[in-house]
């Protein structure tokens, strides 16, 4: 794949909004280019598998039901267009959704080889199913079958039950966008889960699985290790999100 290596500061996630500069894409697309020169040719491996990956798994979820419908292609699409692909990347895109959604699409191989390819890069496992939340969230309400299978795909790459619920958490925040506003207790508790970490928990715990999650999914982290470059809205969704909940939270606590 060609785009590997090129500058990202344009490539914004197609769930992505708010202050994320230019600034922050030449960073990243800088340490990609020092990485790709250093011959990491890993990364790039890890990268197009990714890549390939991540659309079959989002073709096999919207067909876990029996069926695709037109909501499912359009967030596909969505995310395609999001990601700015070229032409051929987005043809490339649709023929690994098509076979994703296969009837005897090679489900359990495919997710092995990704884990191995990661090699315990649980950073990226959650950034591959946080895309894939994104998808199956942004095309209406999760069924047992969809939700099952979202666990098992969680479960394979390492992304534990409690991860799980704390990615979706994210998904539906940024989600939400101009719809109906929770109460502010609730976006209170939603911002616990986001951190991950319960309404009882101490300051300094606050601010530790603050600092944690920010560092797990460092844009730049993440591009070095092998996120796409196209992909690398998900991680700036993510840090977003937990940017917004824990100003909440320090908002509601008083401390600084």
């Amino acid at each position: 794949m060609q785009w590997l290596g090129k500058s990202i500061g344009g490539l914004i996630g197609a769930f992505v909004a708010g202050p994320v500069g230019s600034l922050l894409g030449v960073l990243v697309g800088h340490r990609w280019d020092e990485t790709t020169r250093t011959g990491r040719g890993g990364v790039r491996a890890i990268s197009q598998l990714f890549f390939e990956v991540t659309f079959e798994i989002m073709g096999h979820v919207a067909k876990v039901d029996g069926r695709v419908s037109e909501d499912e292609v359009r967030v596909a699409r969505r995310i395609m267009h999001g990601m700015r692909l070229t032409d051929p990347q987005v043809q490339s895109a649709i023929e690994h959704f098509t076979r994703g959604k296969a009837a005897k699409y090679a489900f359990e191989p495919r997710l092995r080889a990704l884990a191995e390819q990661l090699g315990g890069h649980t950073d990226l496992a959650r950034a591959f199913v946080q895309i894939q939340l994104q998808s199956a969230i942004g095309a209406g309400q999760l069924g047992a079958d969809k939700r099952q299978l979202l666990w098992r795909v969680a479960d394979r790459l390492g992304v534990t039950r409690a991860e799980l619920a704390q990615l979706e958490a994210v998904v539906r925040g940024f989600a939400r966008g101009g719809a109906a506003q929770p109460t502010p207790a609730e976006a209170l508790n939603g911002s616990y889960r986001v951190l991950g970490v319960s309404a009882e928990a101490s300051d300094d715990e606050v601010k530790t699985a603050y600092r944690r999650l920010m560092s797990q999914h460092h844009p730049d982290k993440l591009v070095a290790r092998g996120l796409p470059e196209t992909m690398i809205g998900v991680a700036e969704q993510k840090t977003h999100e937990v940017r917004t909940a824990y100003e909440r939270i320090k908002t509601q606590r008083g401390f600084k």
